[in-house]
């Protein structure tokens, strides 16, 4: 055996003899600092927002606090805006990301996603009396509220081609927006449209298709992402999911099943 190979194979025999926390993950990382850092929304009812005691709530809070608590941590809950949900996750600023976040191949290229945690349907809103669209075509012309950077966004981008998109930094500012007069129609998900104010009078105009949202992590993070399939899994058997998208969304929405 040669110096080279005499080398080699010492270091293989130290590496595997060195102690586990020498190769630490996020998760062992979480664990060993007792909390979480967890990236949420506060601007879009019912995922988070404040109350009217100004107190963080929603369901993805109810959620995140529920994450936390199973893994026997610290929940340090931060706001995140919609176009820096994953910037903030791909910068290191949170550990995990539950902001109703849906998955797309282009965001899989960056960070890692969950099975889906509740499912909710995607489309274009407008007024009882405004114009339905059958095709992504017939949008031409009209003009449309939207979370700049949002599924919606990239969907009306590439899709609804000849419309007049116009794009907000979040989806309260896009709702804001519409109800002010400045758009003809807005972009959002269906559970956001049943808790805005005026919903009785907001009618889905054209369906883009079901959202599923889901937790996501930081690419390789694979022992979280598994630890996270298992905490929700866990959550649905014992009603407790259930329960959270009853009080929030008033109902329990079919989740597909991604695992």
């Amino acid at each position: 055996m040669n110096f080279k190979t005499a080398f080699a194979a010492a270091a293989v025999g130290l590496m595997a003899m060195a102690p586990v926390n020498a190769f630490a993950d996020k998760l062992t990382d979480i664990l060993n600092n007792g909390a979480v850092r967890i990236g949420v929304l506060a601007d879009s009812a019912p995922w988070g927002f404040r109350d009217g005691s100004g107190i963080l709530t929603g369901f993805d809070i109810g959620l995140a606090n529920m994450v936390a608590a199973d893994l026997g941590v610290k929940a340090e809950i931060i706001e995140v805006t919609g176009a820096a949900r994953i910037p903030s996750l791909l910068s290191d600023q949170i550990d995990i990301l539950i902001a109703a976040a849906g998955a797309t191949p282009e965001r899989a290229q960056q960070v890692m996603f969950t099975a889906p945690y509740v499912a909710t349907d995607l489309g274009v809103f407008g007024s009882a009396d405004s114009a339905d669209f059958e095709t992504p075509e017939a949008m031409a012309g009209v003009s449309i509220a939207v979370a700049r950077g949002s599924t919606l966004d990239v969907w009306l981008t590439d899709n609804a081609t000849g419309a007049n998109i116009v794009r907000f930094e979040d989806a309260a500012s896009a709702l804001a927006a519409y109800s002010a007069g400045q758009t003809q129609y807005f972009a959002e998900n269906s559970v956001i449209v049943a808790n805005a104010q005026g919903a009785a009078d907001l009618k889905l105009k054209f369906r883009i298709r079901q959202s599923p949202a889901h937790i996501a992590v930081n690419q390789g993070e694979h022992n979280l992402l598994q630890w996270l399939n298992t905490d929700l899994f866990f959550n649905r058997l014992n009603g407790k999911l259930d329960a959270l998208q009853i009080e929030y969304f008033g109902e329990v929405s079919a989740v597909p099943n991604m695992l």
